[in-house]
């Protein structure tokens, strides 16, 4: 049994099915991001182990399909079991071996860039200093409190997907209970109109609440905006703190709890450095005559205390800023952004991958595999040339 189970996973036909599926995953993949947009369909049909395609407008799945880390862990399990079982270890297949480990190399690494990556912005005016990035798609709902005199703030992160209607989340450094009545993937927040509102009652009884109305709006897939989450939740505790309207569009909102000061905001998640940035000059050259960019350009001051290290750095495109093993790339700039107030504000895409080096050496491996099986080849068919002696005359 153990024989046939290892010739099923060694054999060539088994790669050929892989590879097959792999087009048709594929081809139904882009498919999907027609309806569910780049991202949602990257995490449908490629960071999944099963996956399913459904047409357009209807409701009922109709080709189920392997995801693609099935697909990647089956290619390397019959890449390794064929070299085990199949494969001579000898000089003259050098080149295939290296070749091979180079393609592990690349399917491992994507999936460690899966797994290990994230990329977030940050975001400042001329002046500001932010150790921090924010995620560009999730949210998290923080309640903070000041923790002293020391600009330091105590902090409880409920990320956005626990606030689903009817769940209730506690902590034990809050005082109160966060207890879910609506929750909306994607809202627009307005100002309640008196007279087109006026059968409509406010979003929440408390803080900006009153003032306002929560429109749900369809989850958003193209890959220019974002959703912007919104909901209702009741603060409960040793005393009923009321009803509570959030949104990522609103700002921080105040809730006193026994003389204590809780802010609530629902906001982008936060991922925090070491180290941090002050965006110290904005430049936005176009074209004469065109809105073409010709130069974005951001002057920072990189300052890492633990470290010591104290200089000024220009992000501009295809020359970004590595430290501490993230990328800072230039990524937005406008010139509306630039008339703000008269200072300029700039957006740094923040990518942190660990594994950022196994696509090049698994390519560099891939192309010298190649050459050395090349070279192994045409070395022994010129060995086995023969000499073409003088030609007879007629």
């Amino acid at each position: 049994m153990l024989s046939k189970v290892l010739q099923f996973l060694s054999s060539l036909r088994l790669t050929v099915v892989l590879l097959g599926l792999g087009v048709a995953v594929v081809f139904f993949g882009t498919l999907g991001q027609t309806s569910d947009g780049l991202y949602v369909a990257q995490e449908r049909y490629f960071r999944s182990w099963f996956a399913y395609w459904t047409p357009h407008g209807s409701a009922f799945p109709v080709v189920p399909l392997p995801g693609g880390y099935l697909l990647g862990t089956l290619l390397v399990v019959n890449l390794i079991v064929a070299h085990f079982t199949r494969f001579q270890w000898t000089w003259a297949k050098s080149g295939i071996f290296l070749t091979h480990i180079g393609i592990i190399l690349l399917l491992l690494g994507q999936l460690a860039t899966d797994m290990l990556a994230r990329e977030s912005i940050m975001s400042f005016r001329e002046g500001d200093t932010r150790n921090y990035s924010e995620s560009s798609m999730d949210f998290e709902l923080a309640v903070l409190r000041s923790a002293g005199s020391n600009d330091l703030d105590q902090v409880v992160a409920i990320p956005a997907s626990r606030l689903a209607v009817g769940s209730e989340i506690r902590h034990e450094l809050l005082p109160f209970a966060v207890r879910v009545k609506e929750s909306y993937e994607n809202a627009r927040v307005r100002q309640r109109a008196p007279v087109m509102d006026s059968n409509r009652p406010p979003a929440a009884p408390n803080g900006i609440g009153a003032r306002i109305v929560i429109d749900p709006l369809p989850p958003s897939r193209a890959m220019d905006s974002r959703n912007v989450p919104a909901a209702v939740v009741d603060l409960t505790g040793p005393a009923n703190l009321g009803t509570w309207a959030i949104s990522g569009e609103l700002k921080p909102q105040t809730v006193t709890v026994e003389g204590q000061e809780w802010r609530l905001e629902y906001r982008p998640v936060r991922e925090y450095k070491p180290f941090a940035l002050t965006l110290l000059k904005t430049t936005h050259e176009t074209y004469p005559g065109t809105d073409i960019p010709k130069n974005f350009q951001s002057r920072v001051r990189l300052r890492h205390p633990s470290t010591g290290e104290d200089r000024e750095v220009d992000i501009y495109m295809n020359s970004p800023l590595r430290h501490g093993g993230y990328t800072f790339f230039q990524y937005q700039m406008g010139k509306e952004q630039l008339a703000d107030g008269g200072r300029g504000t700039s957006a740094l895409q923040v990518v942190r991958n660990p594994s950022w080096i196994t696509p090049y050496v698994g390519c560099i491996l891939v192309g010298v595999g190649l050459l050395v099986q090349f070279l192994i080849h045409l070395t022994k068919f010129i060995a086995r040339r023969k000499p073409v002696g003088p030609l007879k005359p007629a």
